[in-house]
């Protein structure tokens, strides 16, 4: 084949790092923001906090003359070593950053510290952070897991050494609930290939969990709700009532919990009043054995926007605390400034750069986060004098073409970021919902027919509540058209229990 030349025009996307870092900023929640502000400061020391220079401002004007001193120092030489030199050191002026170079290191947003998240301390000072630091690790300290709860119960029995590791690998395999989700069988295979050792394991394994599920708390060790509730209730005292919820728990549960007492009455043999007996019994039970040793991660969620009226406007706002206030280091800056090669030979020059950048896109992502939001309230200003039942169907892309960006960077922007407004915190995906039809010819946000839902339900009468079917009709009535299936799935979508499981006899 005769080898030949071709020109070929081709179109292709190219993702620079300061383009990827801006797409990576603005899909982080403010949690993961901050962290990753942390771990920029921590790396490069040309970026630092307003709080950080505040603190050093009165040592910059020292350094600034010792870095001067130094540079005059090299620059003449052996006059100035003999002392015959009589200017001294040369003040370094704003002007020999340039005014728009300077405007952009210092260019940055607000930074405070999260009052949701972490308690402020009383008193100011250097201090006060290692004594916040210091309290929540004291009070951590203090709450055990339920694991080491169950280890310092093992440390009293007399058990011999296989089954003493046999309960401490049944220990460690329990979930935060205190289910034993694995079976032994599965247990044993993964610590053992061999079949003999694997069998007699097993064995260990068996009685391991008779011993275990005879610690407290009550219940743990089980391998479903079922027999979690069977082992609470066998640590009662034995009674007529304690014998019926146990046959419940074994074999009835579903039953119970559609409340069906003349199934129950019948398959137990109990009358009404014990069968109420046998259910207050079960419902003083707990469900999740390891829940009062669960550490509470939760964080208050601390929103991005606050939306406020004033007079007949809305305003529309940054929170001042989930914004990081950056600048650069001043002093850093200088030095770069007075060294000879400049900044771009300077192995601290991509730092600076690397800085300047990152500042950048901070701004850049709450510029995004406020226009978006600004162009969800213009669209939703109904919700913020009305409530969820005024809101009006709203996808991506009507905000995406109205501000020129792209759907997938709404979906970023709108994801883990929160507004708060005078009705509640919501995240900024609760703004939009698909629409339903009406009589009338127009669409209802299906937020809108969730929140009416909930209003029908809260209203009902507990001994006749409403079914699915009937809230639909009573939707129509509104002019909405839905289906009961719909309903059902709104329903469930927002936790509310059956018909049966509503009523109250």
């Amino acid at each position: 084949m005769k080898p030949s030349l071709q020109v070929r025009l081709s179109q292709h996307l190219s993702l620079t790092p300061q383009l990827q870092q801006s797409i990576r900023l603005l899909q982080l929640s403010t949690l993961e923001l901050n962290q990753e502000v942390d771990q920029m400061l921590a790396q490069n020391p040309l970026l630092e906090t307003e709080e950080d220079y505040s603190v050093a401002a009165p040592e910059l004007a020292e350094m600034r003359s010792s870095i001067s001193e130094s540079t005059a120092a090299e620059d003449s030489g052996a006059d100035l070593e003999v002392g015959g030199g009589s200017e001294g050191p040369a003040e370094i002026q704003a002007e020999d950053f340039g005014s728009t170079e300077r405007e952009d290191w210092e260019n940055g947003t607000e930074r405070d510290d999260f009052d949701g998240i972490r308690e402020q301390p009383t008193n100011s000072g250097s201090g006060s952070g290692g004594d916040e630091d210091g309290e929540r690790q004291d009070q951590s300290s203090g709450e055990i897991s339920l694991q080491e709860h169950l280890v310092q119960q093992m440390a009293g029995m007399s058990l011999s050494d296989a089954d003493r590791m046999a309960l401490h690998v049944l220990i460690e395999s329990l979930n935060d609930d205190g289910y034993l989700e694995d079976g032994l069988d599965e247990i044993a295979a993964s610590l053992s290939e061999d079949a003999e050792e694997r069998e007699d394991l097993l064995d260990h394994l068996r009685i391991a969990l008779k011993w275990l599920q005879h610690m407290t708390p009550s219940g743990v060790g089980a391998k479903d709700l079922s027999e979690c509730l069977e082992l609470q209730l066998r640590a009662l005292p034995r009674s007529q009532a304690q014998m019926i919820a146990i046959i419940i728990c074994k074999r009835h549960l579903e039953l119970l919990a559609r409340r069906d007492h003349k199934k129950l009455m019948a398959l137990t043999g109990a009358d009404d009043t014990l069968l109420r007996e046998a259910q207050a019994l079960i419902v003083s039970l707990e469900p999740k054995p390891g829940r009062a040793f669960a550490r509470s991660t939760a964080a208050a969620v601390i929103p991005d926007v606050i939306v406020r009226k004033v007079g007949r406007e809305l305003r529309v706002i940054i929170n001042p605390e989930v914004a990081p206030k950056l600048r650069i280091n001043e002093m850093y800056a200088n030095a770069l400034r007075q060294t000879r090669g400049g900044i771009t030979n300077s192995a601290l020059g991509g730092q600076l750069q690397e800085a300047r950048w990152f500042i950048k896109n901070i701004q850049q992502r709450f510029d995004t986060i406020l226009r978006v939001s600004q162009a969800i309230v213009e669209r939703q200003k109904a919700f913020f004098t009305h409530g969820a039942l005024a809101m009006k169907p709203l996808v991506l892309r009507e905000i995406a073409d109205e501000l020129g960006l792209h759907e997938s960077t709404i979906s970023r922007v709108t994801t883990a970021k929160y507004m708060d407004t005078l009705f509640g915190t919501f995240e900024l995906k609760y703004f939009f919902g698909s629409g339903l039809s009406t009589e009338a010819g127009g669409e209802a946000s299906s937020t809108a027919v969730r929140a009416l839902i909930k209003q029908f339900i809260d209203a009902e009468n507990p001994a006749k509540p409403l079914s699915d079917s009937a809230i639909a009709g009573m939707l129509e009535e509104q002019g909405i058209q839905v289906a009961r299936r719909t309903v059902a799935k709104y329903r469930e979508g927002m936790k509310i229990g059956t018909t049966t499981m509503r009523r109250v006899s």
